[in-house]
């Protein structure tokens, strides 16, 4: 059985998480913004997932990327298949990724499927195009993934299109309490989304053992999916206000937080130990104490996995000058190569990491990206390669950022 994911605003690293979890021989990329896992599609773990906005179910594959061609067999399919839903009015949506359709072509084409399905003596509601895809908004609020409702996904893939069904998406509501809505927040040491913090967590641990795979599927609809106790720690030397041991929480694993500013242990304390559980109940174990991730001694318990965004110097908003990038880049690579020192006398052979660095987006693609990650192996690591996405790719920035985030998986030799 398969799933079929479709990834977030850089699907590189959609990808990337999904080769980490479940392994590259089980992920196939699906067109730009799209991937099959071979993997049964109620073991998937896809609230952990952060670089995924939509769960689908494939439904078909046509050897045409033609619309009109696409549209025919819509119009001749979808009166059989909707006799197996539930009563009730229907709610239909169409989304298209990489296909050249034009909107008012793609409106068209819903009204025809309106048309014919309401023969059937369905009522049906058609949720216009704004946009080629269906942003995660419009299709909760629509209700697109209840029983009487159905998002058709179209995604190019080569010469061919597949059609899916969309099961779940993202639960951004949640995403935006855990970002905006804990108490303290300090934007002066950098704002962690959720989701990225989800995406280095997944990169960090590596591929999910199969006694935290429990089917979804046996779980009766409108109950919440219990979360799987991981008896693994998750630790972050540079925790900040604590997204990333927030979101490891919520996955089930321990943390153990520190940080080189009391201040922020404080702040993590009260987002983690006192606000989390009151809006989300986890069972994992806390440890915060301040320390120096250069010098800090950790009392460490087992191996850890650590996860974490380092020091990423200073924030612009417009590309700096040659010297004033020179010194932020000296002084960010100092610590990070200090740092790692530091952890690899204090870790086993085999532990497993992913760290956020900075580069530096100089524009039309081009990144400055820090010496220390040129002598990794010296340092005694081994910086793993996907399989699926050069390490070149392992990037999140938006366009108009300057600095940008270099997730890197590292393995302690």
């Amino acid at each position: 059985m398969q799933s079929l994911m479709i990834l977030g605003r850089q699907p590189q690293l959609g990808i990337a998480e999904l080769e980490s979890l479940y392994g590259a021989d089980k992920v196939q990329p699906l067109g730009s913004h799209a991937a099959l896992v071979a993997i049964d599609p109620c073991l998937l773990a896809f609230d952990r997932l952060g670089g995924s906005t939509k769960f689908c179910k494939h439904l078909t594959t046509l050897d045409t990327t033609n619309w009109r061609q696409i549209e025919s067999f819509l119009l001749k399919v979808s009166p059989e298949h909707v006799q197996q839903m539930p009563d009730g009015k229907m709610t239909l949506g169409l989304s298209v990724i990489g296909l050249d359709v034009p909107l008012r072509q793609l409106q068209a084409t819903g009204l025809q499927m309106k048309k014919i399905l309401k023969k059937t003596g369905r009522n049906v509601r058609l949720i216009p195009n704004k946009s080629a895809e269906l942003n995660a908004a419009q299709v909760l609020h629509n209700k697109l993934t209840s029983p009487t409702g159905w998002e058709l996904v179209f995604i190019k893939d080569g010469s061919k299109t597949v059609i899916a069904q969309t099961v779940k998406v993202q639960d951004i509501e949640s995403y935006t309490v855990r970002d905006r809505e804990r108490p303290k927040r300090d934007s002066r040491v950098g704002m962690l989304p959720p989701k990225l913090a989800q995406i280095i967590i997944n990169l960090a641990v590596g591929k999910l053992p199969a006694d935290t795979l429990s089917s979804i599927c046996e779980i009766p609809a409108g109950e919440n999916i219990p979360r799987p106790r991981i008896e693994q720690t998750i630790l972050d030397p540079f925790c900040g206000t604590g997204v990333v041991l927030q979101e490891a929480l919520l996955m089930g694993y321990n943390t153990y937080g520190t940080d080189i500013n009391p201040r922020m242990i404080a702040y993590t304390d009260e987002n983690i130990v006192t606000w989390l559980p009151k809006h989300y109940p986890y069972e994992g174990t806390v440890t915060l104490e301040p320390g120096d991730a250069t010098n800090h001694t950790w009392k460490l318990t087992g191996t850890p996995t650590i996860a974490c965004e380092t020091y990423l110097g200073r924030p612009f908003t417009d590309t700096p000058s040659a010297d004033i990038l020179h010194q932020t880049a000296s002084e960010c690579n100092l610590i990070i190569k200090k740092f790692l020192q530091n952890l690899h006398a204090q870790l086993t052979p085999g532990a497993r990491l992913c760290i956020a660095v900075p580069a530096w987006n100089m524009g039309k693609n081009r990144f400055k990206h820090l010496p220390v990650l040129d002598q990794l192996t010296d340092l005694g690591y081994n910086r793993m390669v996907l399989e699926r996405v050069p390490a070149k790719d392992l990037l999140y920035f938006r366009p108009d950022q300057v600095v940008a985030r270099e997730l890197v998986i590292l393995i302690r030799k």
